[in-house]
């Protein structure tokens, strides 16, 4: 499954020459992957709550192919690109006007906050809700 979390960007967004300060980006593909979570039916905050679940981010990176300005309409589109058995890497793309203005991913466990934080296995249910868009599956 392919999400979109469509933003503006903000004033506070941007240095003093109207660009976006880099570091915006990962805040977004946080924040895009928070939303791709809900979107699969599996908000993290009722994760968190019902089963003490959690996604920490293990690794993430981000290409910046063109700039973005204050006020412009920018969509990330989110999707599973590689899924293991207790950690899968979404990939994130920023577009603006149909073109790509910088991509990224993120590599994030699927883990147990209940005592010492420990990664588990990916439910079932779940990995059949991201195995649909999936380039790579390894046990």
């Amino acid at each position: 499954m392919k999400t979109e979390y469509p933003f503006q960007v903000r004033w506070g967004d941007t240095d003093a020459a109207g660009i976006v300060f880099y570091p915006n980006f990962y805040k977004w593909m946080d924040d895009a992957t928070h939303d791709y979570l809900a979107q699969i039916g599996y908000p993290s905050s009722k994760l968190f709550a019902e089963h003490k679940i959690g996604v920490p981010l293990l690794e993430a990176n981000c290409v910046f192919k063109r700039p973005l300005l204050f006020e412009d309409q920018v969509i990330v589109q989110s999707f599973v690109e590689e899924l293991r058995n207790k950690v899968f890497k979404i990939k994130h793309e920023f577009i603006k006007e149909e073109q790509i203005v910088a991509e990224g991913y993120e590599v994030r466990a699927w883990t147990s906050f209940e005592g010492k934080p420990k990664a588990n296995p990916i439910p079932d249910v779940i990995r059949e809700k991201m195995l649909s868009q999936v380039g790579t599956v390894e046990g």
